[in-house]
């Protein structure tokens, strides 16, 4: 099982980036960071943007996966992500990863800026721009649908093929979003209330037919020996926090202990 550390992009850009180099040094498979654009207006965060820092951590290291956790794609144009992902897929030599959902907050991160608020019109958008998303990390795109209309060729491909990685958010114990996963290359099980446990998560994946090189990545519940996520199902293992008090501190702490 692979071990990863995943960083909410909400302090000093420079120490995100030495975050990632540090996790690096003490063994840890992959590095992930939150994407948001204000994520709590009340918090009054410093939220950078994950794909530059993504890119200044591709460059500083030499071995872990990068990417998101999670773009909600809703808000983001699928073209534009394609152009991220790839560009970050030649800067790290193949270690990219996208993450994607449907998105939260509905309020700070959306309606505040005239974005679609409403759960199940992003979860369509997600579906449509998961679409074309893949199809222009493969080649050439000819499509017209409700959300989005494409007719181009992104190049440079990236290097990976025939893409990089795309894993879906999905929140127990709703079955469609699990469904959606399937369609792709992993699923991020999520809950209401934090890290799903091992027996919450072995209960969400019980009949599903997971398809060869599926991904299972879940969160790392406190406490929880990671051999338990292992014999649930968890192929990759994601250790994170909650952006309050000295979060910097404490998770620099756990990085550097090691996975």
């Amino acid at each position: 099982m692979h071990i990863a550390v995943s960083l909410p992009p909400f302090s000093d850009a420079a120490t995100l980036v030495d975050l990632a180099v540090e996790a690096e040094r003490a063994g840890w498979d992959g590095v992930f960071l939150w994407d948001h654009l204000v994520f709590q207006r009340q918090s009054r965060l410093d939220v950078h943007d994950p794909w530059v820092l993504l890119g200044a951590m591709a460059q500083a290291t030499e071995r872990v996966r990068l990417g998101t956790l999670v773009t909600p794609l809703a808000r983001r144009r699928p073209w534009m992500v394609a152009r991220h992902l790839t560009t970050l897929d030649h800067l790290s030599g193949g270690r990219s990863v996208l993450g994607v959902g449907v998105g939260e907050p509905s309020d700070d991160d959306f309606a505040a800026f005239g974005e679609p608020a409403d759960h199940r019109q992003r979860a369509a958008m997600l579906d449509e721009a998961l679409t074309v998303l893949d199809g222009l990390l493969r080649g050439p795109v000819a499509h017209e649908g409700v959300h989005y209309r494409v007719d181009t060729e992104l190049l440079p491909r990236p290097v990976q093929r025939p893409r990089p990685p795309i894993w879906v958010a999905a929140i127990a114990p709703h079955r469609r979003p699990l469904a959606r996963a399937v369609r792709w290359d992993g699923v991020v099980p999520l809950t209401g209330f934090g890290p799903p446990t091992p027996q919450e998560l072995r209960s969400y994946l019980a009949g599903v037919e997971r398809p060869t090189g599926w991904e299972v990545v879940a969160m790392w519940a406190p406490g929880v020996p990671a051999h338990e996520y292992a014999a649930a199902g968890a192929t990759w293992l994601v250790e994170g926090c909650w952006p309050e008090g000295d979060w910097v501190a404490e998770l620099r702490d756990r990085i550097t202990a090691g996975p």
